[in-house]
């Protein structure tokens, strides 16, 4: 994304194929997964496998575009770049703003689901002391610049793919009565269609948002796979980490909604601790919660140091005020981007305060579709800037069919209606802001669209 009208050179990177995968299974199991599902385990039921399995398909579709968009034409602006390319300069500043309010929100939605996870332990502590004092710790991380935090990363992500894997254990363990439970016989796997779709069609597509929302972190492997010792390979490393998680994600759904009954999923609880709480496993409550909570907040803090990072990028482009480039000697420090960010990190907190009961659905909604919103703009792209050949072009229409439906399946449920209204808003605020910036492109280029050539 560059109003010089120049490409920027790519880098010659030194990762492999393998790695990046691990990155990106690291990167993209998060809260929204771990406490999210429980959202639309509540309003689908069992049908949350399908909705999981629809997810993986459109997020591979999106994936594999992007990754050959980069093979073609490494550039760090990655699906920000191809937008502009594509489409000019409103889609590059369009898409890097929309990215950087998604993750405001991603963030919020941690942050919040962080709190609910720790009232676990501490009922009776208000949400938002609980928020602030995770927001705070995050942003202490970031201004000191923790020595090892890189390699705590790849720490916190085993962990958290080592608790899906604790639980896919103990829930077999429990689903073939070697564990003991307090004599309630689970539901078991549901088979007939009533069981599979408890709510009607209608659930099963308003949890799409959910599902979509547990794959969220894709795009971030895009702009990775600039660091791929060889960038053709970025579609293999994709396809890796997409089995990977959809393996366990359907397989741990699955466990679950065959352990317990629908009616006692709430959004107060990781789906996987409630669908285990009926057996004679009184640690397991406890460990879960505390492996969830490390790993959000590590995923948290790394999304506050990508949008400090992104805002500085947008800022040396000419897409953000020029202040927040700005940084300090100490540690290079962004500050005003920091600053930003913690504004949208305490409005999450000041609305966890005044919307308790409500928040983190809305927060979640809100996240993921903004999330979609870029990919659409990435497979669009793709028509635009890709040879593909008919079957290709097939699989990026479905993968646009999938995305909208996700969106759209949102406004089916009343609980989460009003996080589609909020991305409404801020798309809306992007495309005002970028009617009035219209002037200062076209004095720039000439006819209001970026240059690449």
């Amino acid at each position: 994304m560059s109003n010089t009208g120049q490409k920027k050179k790519s880098t010659q990177g030194d990762l492999q194929w393998w790695q990046l995968s691990l990155i990106g299974i690291g990167c993209t199991i998060g809260t929204g997964y771990f406490l999210g599902s429980a959202i639309g385990v509540s309003i689908a039921g069992p049908s949350i496998v399908f909705s999981f399995l629809l997810a993986a398909l459109g997020t591979y579709i999106v994936y594999n575009v992007l990754a050959k968009m980069t093979a073609q034409d490494p550039q760090e602006g990655s699906f920000c770049y191809y937008a502009g390319k594509a489409f000019g300069k409103w889609a590059a500043f369009g898409c890097g703003w929309n990215y950087w309010c998604s993750n405001i929100l991603v963030m919020g939605s941690q942050l919040t689901a962080l709190a609910i996870l720790s009232q676990f332990w501490f009922p009776n502590v208000p949400l938002w002391i609980f928020a602030a004092g995770y927001a705070i710790l995050s942003i202490l991380v970031v201004i000191t610049g923790t020595k090892g935090f890189d390699k705590m990363e790849n720490l916190f992500a085993i962990m958290k793919f080592a608790a899906i894997l604790m639980f896919i254990v103990l829930a077999f363990a429990a689903l073939f009565g070697w564990i003991n439970g307090d004599g309630t016989k689970p539901p078991g796997v549901p088979l007939k269609l009533d069981e599979l779709f408890p709510e009607g069609f209608r659930g099963f597509y308003a949890s799409l948002i959910y599902a979509f929302y547990a794959y969220g972190g894709i795009e971030v492997i895009g702009i990775m796979a600039m660091q791929l010792k060889n960038k053709e390979d970025a579609p293999k490393a994709g396809t890796f980490m997409l089995i990977s998680l959809t393996t366990v994600y359907v397989l741990s759904l699955g466990l679950a909604v065959s352990l317990s009954g629908i009616d006692a999923f709430h959004d107060k609880e990781s789906p996987f601790v409630t669908a285990l709480a009926s057996f004679n496993l009184p640690f397991f409550p406890h460990v879960f919660n505390g492996a969830i909570i490390i790993a959000g907040f590590s995923t948290m803090t790394a999304a506050l140091y990508g949008v400090t990072n992104l805002l500085v990028t947008l800022a040396n482009d000419g897409d953000a005020p020029a202040m927040f480039s700005k940084k300090l000697n100490f540690k290079s420090l962004p500050l005003p981007s920091l600053g930003l960010a913690t504004i949208g990190l305490s409005a999450s907190i000041i609305t966890a305060l005044l919307l308790p009961g409500k928040i983190y659905e809305y927060i979640t909604t809100a996240a993921g579709i903004l999330l979609l919103y870029n990919w659409l703009f990435i497979v669009c792209s793709s028509f635009k800037l890709l040879e593909l050949k008919i079957w290709n072009k097939l699989l990026a229409v479905l993968g646009l069919v999938l995305i909208l439906a996700a969106i759209s399946g949102t406004l089916l449920e009343k609980a989460i209606r009003p996080g589609f209204f909020v991305s409404i808003l801020v798309v809306a605020l992007i495309g005002i802001v970028c009617l009035f910036m219209r002037k200062t492109w076209k004095k720039t280029t000439g006819d209001g669209n970026i240059k690449y050539y």
